[in-house]
């Protein structure tokens, strides 16, 4: 099983403390405040509400979506919807797509994000992280679909995982802004193309497991029949529900969360690091990482180390302004330490 972040109890095991400021993930720490769950949410056997699927299509503006449990699920699953193919994922990126695509008989090969476009002639499968996890870059909308149209021209798939994408909704590669593709029963999203969604970044709502995939109806299908049923909790669907319909709260984060991620990249730039990310978190090239994790561990802040395709660190955002300044009292003791 891959690392991630959000391990404390390892952190809490090697470091024998509790007081930790969790910045290893990215997941939004204001999180959605969750209502009550009615009673028979916990009794029935959770059937799939399709109240949800339409409000998920209006929030995403995608015209067809499938629920599951978690984003991941559909990582693990989509390699088995096919024979073996020529798959390119770009790197670095979340790990666990290369870990699944390299296993059931593909061939896995890693490109860095600058040389995608030549490599869309030589693959049968792309993976495209898109806000990039953990750099934070980004492929434009337009080019996205060009290669999802040369893929799809000769049976192939464009895979594009936004889950760090809501706070840029309109670069969707499966629609426009919120309600554009809703009420369109007409309307698909392009061949060859699938889009992974996230309710656990942007809502904070990680602890759900659930996401949404794009795509045309009948990879959907067969995506369903694969995952098989009841694969979302019935009060997973309910909080899911009331957070997608929630207009007005959405509105505020993304204004809220746009401003402290400039808030966190001017603070590292204070510190003399030059990060790049999106609204969720930073990341940089560091080439003392193994020092930096531990400096800041000890200080009882737990960040996302890297030593593999991008060695670095990866921050995210401080639940309040106690953990915004525990975080620039560790850097600047940080760059003490260093003199």
């Amino acid at each position: 099983m891959l690392e991630h972040g959000g391990n404390l109890r390892q952190a809490a095991m090697r470091y024998g403390r509790n007081d930790w400021l969790d910045l290893s993930t990215g997941i939004n720490p204001a999180w959605y405040p969750a209502p009550a769950i009615a009673g028979n949410a916990w009794h029935r056997l959770p059937e799939p509400d399709p109240a949800l699927v339409l409000a998920a299509q209006a929030y995403y503006g995608a015209p067809q979506m499938l629920p599951v449990a978690g984003t991941q699920a559909a990582i693990q699953a989509l390699p088995r919807l096919r024979l073996p193919s020529r798959v390119v994922v770009a790197a670095p990126s979340y790990a666990e797509h290369a870990h699944h695509w390299a296993q059931h008989g593909h061939t896995l090969r890693q490109v860095p994000y600058d040389a995608l476009d030549a490599a869309v002639a030589e693959c049968d499968v792309m993976v495209v992280v898109n806000p990039n996890n953990p750099t934070g870059a980004t492929v434009p909308r337009e080019r996205l679909l060009e290669w999802a149209a040369q893929l799809s021209a000769r049976g192939g798939w464009l895979i594009v995982d936004e889950a760090f994408g809501d706070t840029a909704l309109q670069a969707s590669a499966a629609g426009g802004a919120p309600g554009d593709a809703a009420d369109d029963a007409a309307n698909q999203i392009p061949d060859g193309l699938i889009v992974l969604r996230s309710v656990g970044k942007f809502f904070g709502l990680a602890g759900l497991r659930l996401g949404f995939v794009a795509a045309q109806p009948a990879l959907l299908d067969g995506l369903a029949d694969l995952l098989g049923p009841w694969t979302v909790s019935g009060p997973a669907q309910q909080v899911a529900l009331a957070a997608l319909r929630d207009a007005a709260w959405q509105q505020r984060m993304r204004v809220q969360l746009r401003a402290g991620g400039q808030r966190l990249e001017r603070l590292l730039a204070a510190h003399g690091i030059r990060s790049s990310g999106c609204a969720l978190f930073q990341w940089w090239p560091e080439a003392r990482a193994e020092s930096f994790h531990e400096h800041m561990a000890r200080q009882g802040i737990w960040v996302r180390l890297f030593t593999k395709a991008a060695r670095g660190i990866r921050l995210g955002l401080p639940p309040d302004e106690a953990g915004w300044q525990r975080l620039e009292q560790a850097l600047s003791l940080w760059n003490k330490e260093q003199r």
